[in-house]
């Protein structure tokens, strides 16, 4: 199954969320790795999301 895109900014994928609950023992912590780069104004969401959010 393809990789499904979950964050068009970072470039993280279903899969990078799953191997990463894997390697943290069941927590994620891409979540708090998109917060800290969206403060500091990393964010582009309206730019690379087809959706524009």
């Amino acid at each position: 199954m393809e990789a499904k895109t979950i964050c068009f900014c970072f470039g993280y994928t279903d899969k990078d969320i799953i191997e990463d609950v894997r390697k943290h023992h069941g927590k994620s912590s891409i979540l708090e790795k998109i917060k800290v780069e969206k403060a500091r104004g990393k964010c582009r969401c309206a730019e690379l999301n087809p959706k524009g959010r």
